[in-house]
């Protein structure tokens, strides 16, 4: 081959030029996100993003559990291949949110704020967490037109969670994401090996860490404290602060008995949406619907809390057949690519939640990072559904349980139909 030749066939590329262009570049997957994100964070941080319970069982059955189901394609035209869709009574430009994650800033000092910003382009809704490092009020300005949602837990303190309640209304919060799965915090080894206790516990290897990241580090010092400034009808005025009663509240809970009245009570309290987040048996799920709630997240909380736990992909067609679409579905654990996304809609769900692979990208690049996992959630979900043959997500529901399969099953569900050429003759 000549040298023009080669030059004709291959492309020289100059520097990126922005840090959007350089993930492009280097990061093809969620994968790629978080070996970036491992590298930037002190293994201590890290290993809280990606911890679970106990041994772990339910955080790997989360991942396996995916595996399990296989793609059936059909042949035929797709035109016009839309993601958009609607959840809650609102548009998403794709069907994923964002769900609450505790302690954002502890990742990257633009913390929540950047996840806001991301989700706004993206065109998607994002769970902000009671137990999050930045006002509320503060990301609500950071990104003004974006679908917010809070999540709190239910309590028995009925003035002050309406308190609570008139101040998430005031800051522009449509949707409450409610917890039901928190009565305890699950048992996290990896945190209590890193030192990673309420309070913290400083470690020779802590400071180790600090030094051998020096840019996670300096960000750390040089913002505000981590604290929790929404978890009372307060805003904080001045720089947040920190205190051990702050961090034994991430790390080591505190539980108030609360039951089904409480969630009734909160129905009548709140006039806009209620998601149940952490629905796995799908008796509550029914009872949910019964009571007017309008949606649930079946969620084992990332395989964070109950060890052994069920896998929500693995209840989710039961939930789905007990709800007799009386509530809408998301569903999140373990969702990776946009194929996982693909199979959870086939199956059922309305729409997918997910919280370590956006958290990897907040590591990795702040809020360019956080919007590079959603170009790569877009771009699997586009080309999935491309190749399974559906133009769109109602039609991806509509025929899902004809396009894939579990590995039990057997490969005869589908019952043979006639091309529309053989029958027009």
């Amino acid at each position: 081959m000549k040298l023009k030749d080669i030059k004709a066939l291959a492309s020289v590329q100059g520097p990126a030029r922005t840090v959007s262009e350089r993930l492009s570049r280097k990061c093809y997957s969620v994968e790629d996100m978080r070996k970036l994100a491992a590298k930037r964070l002190p293994k201590s941080i890290f290993e809280y993003i990606e911890g679970g319970g106990e041994d772990e069982v339910s955080l790997r059955r989360n991942r396996s559990s995916f595996d399990d189901w296989s793609f059936l394609p059909k042949w035929g035209s797709v035109d016009n291949l839309d993601l958009s869709s609607t959840l809650l009574g609102g548009p998403v430009s794709m069907p994923v949110t964002l769900s609450p994650t505790g302690g954002t800033r502890l990742f990257h000092p633009q913390g929540e704020s950047a996840v806001a910003r991301a989700a706004l382009a993206a065109g998607i809704p994002y769970g902000l967490a009671h137990l999050s490092t930045t006002t509320m009020e503060d990301v609500s300005a950071a990104a003004p037109g974006l679908r917010r949602w809070f999540n709190l837990e239910p309590t028995s303190d009925k003035g002050l969670l309406q308190a609570v309640l008139d101040r998430v209304s005031n800051a522009g919060y449509e949707a409450l994401l409610v917890n039901v799965d928190c009565r305890a915090i699950g048992h996290r080894e990896r945190d209590y090996r890193n030192g990673f206790t309420a309070p913290p516990s400083i470690k020779p290897k802590t400071v180790v860490e600090g030094m051998l990241h020096p840019a996670w580090a300096l960000g750390f010092l040089a913002n505000d404290a981590i604290a929790f400034p929404n978890l009372d009808a307060e805003v904080p005025a001045g720089p947040l602060a920190s205190s051990p009663d702050m961090w034994r509240t991430l790390l080591a809970g505190s539980y108030e008995p609360t039951d089904w009245d409480d969630i009734r009570d909160l129905r009548e309290r709140w006039n806009g949406p209620i998601v149940l987040k952490g629905v796995v048996n799908p008796n509550d799920a029914a009872l949910a619907a019964s009571m007017g709630i309008d949606a649930i997240q079946v969620s084992n909380h990332g395989g964070r809390q109950l060890d052994h736990m069920a896998a929500p992909l693995d209840v989710l067609a039961d939930i789905v057949e007990r709800t007799a679409g009386r509530m809408e579905i998301i569903v999140d654990g373990g969702i990776r690519r946009g194929s996982d996304v693909v199979k959870a809609l086939a199956l059922g769900a309305d729409a997918c939640s997910i919280g370590r692979p956006y958290l990897y990208g907040l590591a990795a690049a702040s809020e360019a990072g956080v919007a590079h996992v959603l170009t790569l959630f877009r771009a699997e979900m586009t080309r999935t559904m491309m190749l399974l043959g559906v133009s769109t997500i109602e039609e991806l529901r509509t025929e899902g349980r004809d396009l894939i399969r579990h590995r039990n099953e057997a490969f005869t569900r589908t019952q043979p139909t006639e091309p529309t050429w053989a029958l027009q003759k």
